[in-house]
């Protein structure tokens, strides 16, 4: 493996950022026509009951505790770089995680506390989709130490959902969501707006039946088209125009204000305490390991910061474990890059971040973005004073253009 050249930052860290770990899972049921997340339809092994059936990585016939194998010594690959860092939260996103068994979920969060110092306190989050729900399952997911989970939910009413390509229909999710709460106090529910064909009291519809349940986090998201994505190949017709789209988006924070939700990012919302604080430590440009096929990680030393990818085909993700090379690509983040990549999270909290972590987390002087800072000010996109830099309300609704003031002039 070749050596990183770490000498571009001209820079250095005092102080190392709060670590966190995510783990991905790649396999899904079905293939979502929006998503362009790094997962693969599970596809059922000759002889063996349709995955729809039976939703799991097992009743695919697939070896799921080789992948669990596989992602702790990919995790004792990155230990050098963190030797002795204790590990603050974990994250097992997808693709489907909960397509994993209980009993391989529980080996794998022994073998990383085998191999980690993981904090007493730690929250260990595991996305999960309502097609998967089995109540003794996730029993067992919270005995093997899951203490947050995050449901797929999108919609609650069946024609959204069928559209959208979920395998799930409106009792599924519902009933999940009985499910979770009987097992976990901390459960963030996702919800799509701005959907084909929605209107603004359907789209109220979906955010009175989460909140009906009692929840203490949700995450809200506008559909946008991504490339490399089935929607972007054909995209639906009936999508809500700009101004019913910003209808929604308004109706929707102050349901949840209403509420007593707290709109700390972007597209997150959390009653007082209940942000999710592995999503804060990425946003606050904290360290993350990244294990899995496709996973990505930041790591900082006292030199810079590097990113880590993995290979994003399972099969190849396999191979270079077997060959003893999981990480596919590392690069040092260049001295002119760190202020975008700083902001490109910060700023997606509402809130903003304390001034003092730009200096801590880049090993760079505030001085140096003087110009950039002045210039969103000018521009009413941000706030700041002598503790904090936040984005306006202007700067959140228009946040693409608050970010590319801080692209270094080679990347507009």
């Amino acid at each position: 493996m070749s050596v990183i050249d770490l000498s571009a930052l001209k820079g250095g860290l005092r102080e190392l950022p709060p670590l966190s770990l995510y783990i991905h899972v790649p396999w899904c049921v079905k293939k979502c026509p929006y998503c362009d997340f790094n997962s693969h339809e599970l596809k059922p092994a000759a002889g063996v009951i349709p995955v729809v059936a039976a939703p799991s990585l097992l009743a695919a016939g697939m070896d799921e505790m080789a992948y669990v194998e596989a992602l702790l010594r990919d995790l004792e690959h990155g230990l050098p770089a963190v030797w002795g860092r204790p590990v603050s939260t974990i994250f097992m996103g997808g693709g489907t995680p909960s397509l994993l068994s209980a009993g391989a979920v529980d080996a794998l969060l022994a073998g990383v506390r085998a191999r980690v110092r993981l904090h007493p306190d730690a929250e260990i989050t595991m996305e999960a989709n309502p097609g998967t729900f089995e109540a003794e399952k996730f029993r067992g997911f919270r005995e093997a130490g899951v203490n947050r989970l995050s449901i797929g939910i999108q919609s609650f009413q069946p024609h959204h959902l069928k559209t959208l390509g979920r395998i799930h229909d409106g009792d599924d999710a519902r009933r999940a969501v009985d499910i979770a709460l009987t097992h976990f106090d901390n459960v963030n529910l996702d919800l799509m707006y701005a959907l084909p064909g929605q209107t603004l009291d359907e789209a109220m519809l979906d955010l009175d039946t989460a909140l009906s349940h009692g929840i203490t986090h949700l995450s809200a998201y506008h559909l946008t088209i991504e490339p490399n994505t089935l929607y972007a190949v054909r995209t639906p017709a009936n999508l809500p125009d700009d101004e019913l789209s910003a209808d929604m988006q308004e109706a929707v924070e102050a349901r949840l204000a209403e509420a007593g939700f707290e709109h700390y990012e972007t597209s997150a919302f959390a009653k007082p305490g209940r942000q999710c604080r592995h999503n804060l430590n990425y946003w606050q440009f904290g360290d993350y390991l990244g294990i899995g096929a496709g996973a990505h990680g930041k790591v900082s030393n006292h030199e810079g910061v590097v990113r880590e990818t993995r290979a994003k085909q399972p099969a190849a993700y396999l191979q270079t474990i077997a060959e003893g090379r999981p990480v596919q690509s590392r690069q040092a983040v260049g001295r002119a890059d760190l202020p975008f990549e700083f902001m490109m999270n910060a700023l997606r909290l509402t809130g903003g971040v304390e001034s003092r972590l730009f200096t801590e987390r880049t090993g760079l002087p505030l001085s140096s973005i003087r110009r950039e800072l002045d210039a969103a000010r000018a521009d009413g996109l941000l706030d700041e004073d002598a503790a904090f830099i936040r984005p306006t309300l202007k700067g959140q609704r228009f946040l693409n253009d608050l970010l590319t003031l801080f692209l270094k002039e080679g990347d507009l």
